[in-house]
């Protein structure tokens, strides 16, 4: 009974209906850059774009009126927007490609490149029964490319085994992106990251939309049916984007890309329902390997430190002689650490 209770503790409960919420939003966005590759609209930087904007207005103004110094060095937040924007790019393109199945499933391969990260910046811990699942996720992801090979790409695009590496490129990619937000959110503020993020990531965009995407834009012929889900992915976008930081101060990374394994529940039900498609029967058995390394995984889940103490007490931007002087008083300290042990 006191291990049920240490489990779903009030930190747990919101993680899990947050995270829920957080899967739907990315399955909305999945939905909206499939029906834009099936209407011939190959705009992905453009698709982000609007959402930067969004971020950059409404965690901007809060920022204006607080006038208060960056609690973060500036050029942290443009190697952080450069590696969103094309996350954001290689997924979006990868909907040209392959299906919106695989996209969500082969999203998985984010996890084990956040348990890396985490462990070679962040310092945490994992024991062997989270890694056994993380290695049984990897297995159920290897049949997703085997299942888009054997299916032949009867209703998932063009080239399945060019969006699957896309997807696996941009999965990599938000892994970098997710463990340095929460790093940030834990270190600086939540507030900052999201203005920031939203402005270097919009001056990003922007270049690039000029230089590829121009005469895409140009083409387009913007009738409700390319509007809607063109700002309904946006506005998913910038929910999401908003919500992220909350999930990553309470639980961390790994949580965060767990609890979006549920949207390839939801991938399956728009793809039966709403496009009418059938779906390779390896799916299913890929899907199944994937849902048994996030029980295994989440076994002990309870046990983890929820908790773990700030890498740092000071700004991140703090002077040479500041960082000379609490030396001592911080001995031991690594700056930009936190230890976590996962059972």
């Amino acid at each position: 009974m006191m291990d049920f209770k240490k489990f779903w503790t009030k930190n747990s409960l919101i993680s899990l209906g947050l995270g829920q919420f957080l899967s739907l939003l990315i399955t909305a966005t999945g939905f909206a850059s499939s029906e834009l590759a099936k209407k011939g609209i190959n705009a992905p930087t453009s698709q982000s774009f609007l959402n930067y904007v969004f971020l950059v207005i409404v965690y901007g103004s809060i920022l204006l009126y607080r006038r208060q110094p960056l609690k973060a060095k500036w050029y942290y937040y443009i190697l952080l927007g450069l590696v969103d924007v094309e996350a954001n790019f290689l997924i979006v393109k990868a909907y040209q490609y392959t299906s919106l199945t695989s996209v969500m499933l082969l999203d998985c391969w984010s996890i084990p490149c956040v348990m890396l990260l985490t462990w070679i910046f962040l310092k945490a811990k994992y024991r062997y029964k989270k890694i056994t699942g993380v290695i049984v996720c990897i297995a159920g992801l290897v049949l997703v490319v085997f299942s888009d090979v054997h299916a032949g790409d009867n209703a998932g695009g063009s080239n399945p085994r060019k969006g699957d590496i896309l997807v696996i490129a941009g999965a990599t990619l938000y892994a970098f992106s997710n463990v340095s937000e929460e790093f940030l959110v834990k270190n600086a503020d939540r507030e900052e990251l999201m203005a920031m993020l939203g402005l270097f990531g919009g001056i990003i965009s922007a270049i690039q939309i000029t230089v590829l995407e121009r005469n895409e834009l140009k083409s387009i012929h913007w009738s409700a049916g390319a509007a809607f889900p063109f700002f309904g992915f946006s506005l998913a976008m910038f929910l999401f984007y908003s919500l992220v930081p909350v999930l990553l101060k309470i639980n961390g990374s790994t949580m965060l890309n767990l609890s979006l394994l549920t949207s390839d529940m939801w991938s399956v039900l728009i793809r039966i329902f709403a496009y009418h498609e059938k779906v390779d029967w390896m799916y299913y058995l890929a899907f199944g390997t994937v849902v048994a390394g996030i029980v295994i995984y989440s076994i002990g889940y309870g046990d983890e430190d929820q908790h773990p103490p700030n890498a740092v007490e000071e700004p991140l931007a703090i002077s040479h002689d500041e960082e000379a002087s609490s030396a001592n008083h911080n001995k031991g300290a690594v700056a930009g650490t936190s230890k976590t042990w996962v059972a």
